[in-house]
């Protein structure tokens, strides 16, 4: 768990911008500035070289006898993980904005076996006086929903995967259109024998994806086949068999849209297995627009989930629940968009 820093003036390098300098994640680069001990000297010192060359102005200590700012609490599943480092760039400005300190911990995500609460997190949140949480988990258990409304903590969840229950504030990505602009985009290519991995099966982000290449495939009066649809568990080695399943297939797709970057580099393995090649032999389109797209060889066509974005809007929501509103809205949205880079292609004739 640790605090994050901002640079002091507005001009200023972020603190995620010296963490990508420096090469270590957000938290570390955290710990570094706020001259926590549990950072290894090789780190520290690269930390701290990238805080001088890039200028990083560090914020004052607050003085005692001025009142403190209000904190909240952001749970994400992983700090190392690319997609929570967009998220805690979005919070770490907004907050700053706001005068707001930031508590972030690390919770287990449920896709992956484990719950927030460990270590007896929500009890640690109740006596930090937190006034208020963000998470970015995937989902959480109806005893965490329940602790939460015991104890009247506002919180919003950021992109849930799962349907959260009836009036709980989240802010997500339009999914739905972003299923529709991928499948558009290979069906522009003169693709037609277009399959889908999606993540696990009955996830409201994965059904939602699913629903618009569906809608896509109808409105170009191309035939569903109900042997292109997989589902995986949003993880990349899933989405590798799931990729080997669909080219045994009697007549196998000639384009895949994959629901997650980290399952289209699962995808990229199993193609490669094959000796098939991307573009060439197969395109493929993937969705969250991660550094790992860019990083990919070929660099993967992708939809962009705005993470940053959601994150800051999140943190306004929440903020109006802090003072005591409640948003019109349950579920805002904000927009994808297509990024083309180069594993998408004209089909080769499979």
């Amino acid at each position: 768990m640790v605090r994050t820093a901002r640079a002091s003036t507005a001009t200023g390098p972020t603190l995620a911008v010296v963490a990508r300098e420096a090469g270590v994640s957000v938290p570390t680069a955290s710990k570094v500035v706020n001259g926590r001990e549990d950072v290894a000297p090789e780190t520290r010192r690269r930390v701290s070289e990238a805080l001088d060359r890039l200028g990083y102005v560090r914020r004052p200590r607050f003085d005692p006898t001025v009142r403190a700012p209000r904190m909240i609490d952001l749970v994400v599943h992983s700090p190392a993980d690319s997609g929570s480092g967009a998220v805690l760039h979005g919070v770490e400005e907004a907050a700053y904005d706001a005068g707001l300190e930031v508590v972030v911990s690390a919770g287990l995500d449920r896709r992956r076996g484990g719950t927030v609460e460990r270590g007896g997190w929500l009890d640690k949140l109740r006596a930090r006086g937190s006034a208020g949480v963000l998470f970015d988990l995937a989902e959480l258990t109806g005893t965490q929903y329940a602790w939460l409304e015991r104890h009247r903590v506002p919180f919003v969840l950021i992109d849930p995967v799962a349907e959260p229950p009836s009036g709980v504030v989240s802010v997500g990505a339009a999914n739905w259109q972003g299923g529709v602009t991928a499948t558009e985009h290979l069906l522009g290519l003169g693709h037609e024998r277009i399959a889908v991995i999606a993540g696990e099966r009955g996830t409201a982000a994965s059904g939602t994806r699913v629903a618009g290449y569906r809608s896509a495939l109808a409105a170009a009066g191309v035939r569903h086949r109900a042997e292109y649809v997989r589902h995986a568990g949003f993880d990349r080695d899933t989405a590798r068999r799931r990729m080997r399943e669909l080219l045994e297939l009697p007549v196998p797709p000639t384009a895949v849209f994959v629901c997650s970057d980290a399952m289209a580099l699962g995808v990229y393995e199993a193609l490669a297995e094959r000796g098939l090649r991307v573009p060439d032999d197969m395109s493929v389109v993937g969705f969250d627009d991660l550094p790992e797209a860019r990083w990919a060889a070929p660099a993967l066509t992708t939809v962009r989930r705005p993470l940053t974005e959601m994150a800051a809007t999140a943190l306004r929501l929440l903020l109006r629940m802090m003072d005591g509103a409640h948003p019109e809205s349950t579920r805002t949205e904000l927009s994808t968009r297509l990024v083309e880079r180069s594993s998408t292609a004209a089909p080769g004739g499979r």
